[in-house]
């Protein structure tokens, strides 16, 4: 092989371009202390909507309905079935969820549901929780991979690859917002997908969101009247004194 000297310009061209080449892929952790930097301390503390709520069985719509939702990060989220006067509601409190039917409890048992957590309650707790948090769900964050979601980048964090079967967040990767999630359970397959999303201050929400359980469609929701920081009274998340006017 023949040397030769490179010139200079051309030499500083190759360190240029080293400089800005990319460094490897990002981490799983890397990935969620991206998305709390950004959203830390700037995500809205609360959030209330309706939603049209639409069931389905083997493809089929079987029943529409109203519901009327409050949330206040990180730990309380209601879901009221019609009208709040009606008693008809679902409160989920940190580590535990109350069904009642016409005012009266009915059922308390353990809180299985992560949602709250996923799509704003991380940014108000320590990131060291969250890691733990997102663990103890069942994400893999030692895998994460790139990939295209409805004509979006997003990271994936839990698998090595789109076909892999395990636990999977997709994130955008412009937004840093959840956008889909796949996660097996006891009932198999379970998949939400989050769309048509709105910014409302410096946080996002989704304002339609389909469910899938084995891959069959089985909710689809769509929401109106959004808004965030009202200032929603907390008595809506007392299971002791039921409110319901």
């Amino acid at each position: 092989m023949k040397h030769f000297k490179l010139p200079a310009f051309f030499l500083f061209a190759i360190v240029m371009f080293s400089s800005f080449a990319p460094k490897g892929n990002i981490t799983g952790k890397e990935l969620l202390n991206k998305m709390y930097k950004r959203y830390s301390g700037k995500w809205y503390k609360d959030f209330q909507f309706s939603q049209t709520t639409e069931n389905y069985r083997n493809d089929s719509l079987i029943r529409t309905s109203v519901w009327r939702e409050a949330i206040v990060f990180p730990y309380n989220f209601r879901i009221s079935f019609g009208e709040v006067k009606d008693g008809n509601a679902m409160i989920q409190k940190k580590d535990s969820t109350f069904n009642f039917r016409k005012g009266k409890l009915v059922r308390k048992a353990p809180n299985g549901e992560d949602l709250t957590f996923l799509l704003g309650g991380m940014y108000f707790i320590p990131f060291d929780s969250v890691i733990t948090r997102i663990s103890k769900e069942g994400y893999d964050i030692s895998k994460i991979h790139e990939s295209n979601w409805q004509g979006n980048k997003t990271y994936v964090l839990g698998t090595a690859t789109d076909d892999e079967k395990g636990n999977q967040l997709w994130i955008d990767k412009d937004k840093l917002i959840v956008v889909r999630f796949i996660k097996y359970a006891d009932s198999g397959k379970e998949e939400g997908i989050f769309k048509d999303h709105r910014k409302f201050g410096n946080g996002w929400s989704e304002t339609a969101t389909d469910f899938y359980v084995n891959d069959k469609l089985i909710q689809k929701e769509k929401y109106f009247d959004c808004r965030a920081n009202v200032g929603i009274d907390m008595k809506l998340f007392d299971t002791d004194n039921f409110y319901q006017q």
